[in-house]
């Protein structure tokens, strides 16, 4: 019978299926070499947040199927080396929706109302009704920064409540937002329009301190803001100055930079300010979901079915993901590269597999595709299973194209990205070495290794472009790697494409653009 441990306390109705199929061990509090001593006599491991699933806890578990956490996120487990020791990695992506847009929806009331406060005087005896005098949200404007499960079930309440949505979402179409009663808008018109502000979007290198000092001065003195996704998305210390200098008038948090925020300058404002400790998923019924949800999977996975929300690859035999998994990567290279150069809302997305590659099964590589679009902004919550659904859900269509004519390389793909500010295609193969190689930007040819970090500019071929653009990037301390021009016609349009060892300094491609010539310069970050 195949073993199954639990490391950390769910809810029973998880480990009643699990039972069905496997003895369960509830072993909670191992330390990492305790857990790692015993790992290798189970077939499944089911963790929440606090277990740190590494590399060599994962190789001690020779005997492993499939490990699931009880939650949304797989930040604590190392999935691409599960991949590769061929381990099913799930979580339960939606399990705690309802109740993440509850607590939001609770927090602005609150907020808006001064309930905790108003609740801790009466407990003291006091009765102080002309010191909490409230603002109603009816006919206010909200401004949904996110518009996912979580984002779009706000919006369902909100809307509810009689309040005006205004929503950013690059990766939304148009037609997906009108339907949840939203009018799409730039971040920095939302700042300025917005009542309330409530943030439902991953924490990544671009939406750290997402709102900021400058967020601050573009809203209205009577602003509220609600976090209840990522502790990082605000700028805490610059929050409490514009809550101290009347520039917005409060904030309720449910989550922090830090957590436990001990010491936060936050905890000594006063009822401008909610704060609770990461209650967004803390409900009878989320905890319920996430139990069965990720219960059901490892019972599956161990009865030989195939996972709904594996966060790896799923549902391919080892024979065909050896195949396909270097065309695997390529495909979301491609679709991330493609997104960051069409910037904006990605209304379409082609899919061309050429030479022998379309002959092959499509699905995987264009749901890679997809996966690779969709990553930047959605991160872990991204996968192979839920890639197809989360583009139907933003109105993105996918156009899957075949040419079995060979080019120059036997297999080959190309990405196409259109949507609000144009369209961008980028085509990229495959080596004799397995190396990727992006083969063509906007159709013009290109040979390049790609890196984390690139800047890609389209200009006019003439003298002493070239030399203007790499000493402007030597003043700023930027070091060029590598650097790949293509054109198709001698003095006509080329496209650029340098490969940079660090992150572009601020103000850089500002001033890129004004070099006589650049007519556009975008900054990729792989």
């Amino acid at each position: 019978m195949p073993r199954v441990l639990v490391t950390e306390p769910i809810d029973p109705a998880g480990v009643a299926i699990l039972s069905q199929v496997a003895q369960v061990d509830q072993r909670h509090n191992l330390t990492a070499a305790e857990l790692q001593a015993c790992i290798g006599e189970y077939d499944g491991l089911l963790v929440r947040s606090a277990t740190k699933v590494t590399q060599g806890l994962i190789t001690a578990g020779h005997n492993l199927k499939i490990i699931g956490r009880a939650g949304v996120g797989v930040d604590n487990i190392d999935v691409p080396a599960a991949t590769r020791q061929g381990i099913v990695v799930v979580n339960s992506p939606e399990g705690n929706t309802i109740a993440a847009a509850e607590q939001t929806v609770a927090l602005m009331l609150a907020l808006s109302r001064y309930i905790p406060q108003a609740n801790q005087l009466v407990k003291a005896g006091e009765w102080n009704r002309k010191e909490f005098l409230g603002v109603e949200v009816y006919k206010k404007t909200l401004g949904i920064v996110g518009l996912g499960k979580i984002g779009s079930h706000v919006a369902t309440i909100a809307r509810a409540m009689g309040m005006r949505l205004l929503a950013y979402d690059p990766f939304i179409s148009q037609e997906r937002a009108e339907q949840l009663g939203c009018s799409l808008m730039e971040l920095e018109v939302l700042f300025r329009e917005a009542d309330y502000i409530t943030l439902h979007i991953p924490k990544t290198p671009d939406t750290t301190h997402l709102i900021n000092r400058e967020s601050f001065k573009k809203m209205k003195p009577t602003t509220r803001i609600i976090n209840c996704a990522r502790g990082g998305l605000i700028d805490e210390v610059a929050l409490v100055d514009a809550i101290k200098a009347g520039r917005i008038a409060g904030a309720a948090l449910d989550v922090f930079e830090q957590e436990p925020p001990a010491g936060s300058p936050l905890l000594l404002l006063g009822k401008e300010v909610v704060l609770t400790p990461h209650l967004g998923a803390s409900t009878i019924e989320a905890q319920s979901n996430v139990a069965t949800d990720v219960a059901e999977q490892i019972r599956d996975v161990l009865l030989g079915l195939p996972a709904r929300s594996a966060v790896n690859i799923p549902g391919l035999s080892a024979e065909v993901l050896t195949r396909l998994k270097p065309y695997l990567e390529l495909a979301e290279l491609l679709g991330n590269l493609a997104g960051q150069l069409a910037g904006g809302r990605v209304e379409t997305l082609g899919v061309r597999l050429q030479g022998e590659l379309a002959n092959n099964a499509s699905q995987p590589v264009v749901i890679a595709a997809i996966k690779g679009l969709l990553g930047p902004a959605l991160q872990e919550r991204v996968n192979y299973v839920n890639a197809a659904l989360e583009a139907k859900e933003r109105g993105i269509r996918v156009v899957e194209t075949r040419d079995e004519s060979m080019r120059d390389y036997s297999g080959s793909l190309v990405i196409t990205a259109q949507g609000s500010q144009g369209e961008h295609s980028v085509a990229g193969a495959l080596l004799g070495t397995g190396e990727l190689r992006i083969t063509s930007i906007d159709g013009f040819p290109i040979s390049v290794a790609p890196t984390r970090y690139m800047l890609i500019t389209l200009h006019q071929d003439m003298p002493g472009i070239i030399g203007k653009i790499g000493s402007l990037l030597g003043s700023f301390n930027v070091n060029i790697a590598s650097m790949q021009v293509g054109r198709k016609l001698i003095r006509g349009d080329s496209v650029m494409v340098l490969s940079i060892d660090d992150p572009l300094p601020d103000g850089v491609v500002s001033e890129v653009v004004q070099i006589q010539g650049i007519q556009d310069a975008y900054v990729v970050n792989l």
